[in-house]
């Protein structure tokens, strides 16, 4: 850094963080606890900038994967408290060491903005950055710098799982992995935790509007297919879909999951029509996420109410089939989206990659499909295999450019 500095022509101050009390720093660098004491500091010396607490200060935008992107109003309020609620159950800040993670996920977007960089350097953690992901620098990332947690979406938690270059052997450091932006099914955190037995592979729950943490799972989770409870301070509750009726339903029934905390944002932005559909009495806010809770509170995500596919009378998740198909040997990666039938309304069709070397035919998939779900989840929409799915930067499945590619 302070080479950088000299290239820049810049005299600037670097602030390090002790890992121990009495470590030596480097020559002209800066205490970082030091530099934030408020000890022995003359306030009248400084501007009063009288910032409220609840006044915006990240203006993000929503992912739009199912429609156009909108503006959400975070406030200062809204990111620290956040902050605090994922630190809670994990207690990084009296580990006795320094957090290393890399930084592989983008920074504009909340999940990398709150849930990777805020939040760690709030906790004095060590961020690896890399300009975009790549396996070799994701493997250099884990096993040069001795990663101790890594945040991911589904997709790189798949590569991981799959790529033969990267072993348990080679991360021994690694303590934690959290998963969130996207459903993972169980089976594919089973193949995860066999592949690394000694890390702990954990999922959460959140979104933009949320900042984003809205459920959180306890290090020592065996619910493997639960996001988790409500994280601290927060209220979780299901609501029938379609319903204006918006009691709670009890456990184990399915519905719209509705999220009340300090962490829900003010409002979107400039846009009355979006704020009046999301926001519900009370302070509650749709998520627009289908799931359920079981008897102890754990909640399950099963999908985007936007993306259900509709046939006849049933509603058909299509993480559940995704999950499905990612589980036959031959299929690497897989997205379903619904092909418009007369009679039915909608039909599930696979978007499958296949593992490289091997061969599959339509009906081999779809007999897969159909031994393992009801007559109104099958494929009867067909299966089309492709090189690839696409995905935006955060590792959501872009089901609008599936759908305008092959649901016709």
């Amino acid at each position: 850094m302070k080479e950088a500095c000299e290239l820049a022509q810049k005299n600037l101050p670097i602030a390090v963080i002790r890992v121990q009390p009495k470590e030596k720093l480097p020559a002209g660098a800066i205490d970082f606890f030091e530099l934030i004491s408020p000890q022995d500091v003359d306030y009248t010396q400084l501007r009063d900038y009288d910032i409220d607490p609840d006044s915006v200060v990240f203006l993000p935008f929503s992912s739009g994967t199912t429609g156009m992107p909108k503006a959400v109003q975070l406030t200062h309020n809204n990111i620290t408290i956040n902050d605090e609620q994922l630190e809670l159950p994990f207690g990084f800040r009296q580990s006795g060491r320094q957090e290393v993670l890399p930084g592989i996920l983008p920074f504009f977007h909340i999940y990398g903005l709150n849930v990777v960089m805020l939040s760690k350097i709030s906790i004095g953690a060590k961020l690896i950055t890399v300009p975009q992901f790549r396996p070799d620098d994701l493997v250099k990332a884990l096993c040069e710098y001795k990663s101790t947690m890594l945040n991911v979406v589904p997709p790189i938690a798949l590569f991981m799982i799959n790529y033969p270059k990267l072993t348990a052997e080679m991360v021994p450091d690694l303590q934690y992995v959290f998963t969130g932006a996207a459903p993972i099914t169980e089976n594919d955190m089973q193949r995860f935790l066999k592949k690394f037995p000694n890390t702990k592979f954990l999922q959460g729950f959140g979104m933009t509007e949320t900042s984003p943490l809205a459920l959180q799972v306890s290090p020592n989770n065996t619910r493997f297919s639960s996001a988790g409870a409500p994280a601290s301070n927060t209220e979780a509750k299901i609501v029938a879909i379609g319903s204006k009726c918006h009691k709670g339903l009890g456990p184990n029934t399915t519905g719209e999951i509705c999220i009340r905390g300090p962490q829900v944002m003010k409002g979107y932005l400039n846009n009355d029509e979006a704020n009046a559909d999301i926001f519900l009495p009370n302070g509650w806010m749709r998520t627009g996420d289908v799931g359920h809770y079981d008897d102890e509170g754990y909640f399950y995500i099963t999908d985007r109410i936007k993306e259900l596919i509709k046939v006849k009378a049933f509603q058909v998740p299509p993480a559940e089939l995704e999950g499905i198909l990612r589980d036959h040997p031959k299929i690497l990666e897989a997205a379903v989206i619904p092909r418009p039938d007369e009679l039915a309304g909608e039909l599930p069709r696979a978007v499958v990659v296949l593992r490289e070397g091997t061969q599959a035919t339509e009906e081999e998939i779809y007999n897969y499909v159909a031994e393992r779900v009801a007559e109104y989840k099958r494929l009867d929409g067909g299966v089309v295999f492709t090189n690839e799915i696409p995905k935006s930067l955060t590792g959501k499945i872009l089901r609008k450019q599936l759908r305008d590619a092959y649901s016709s």
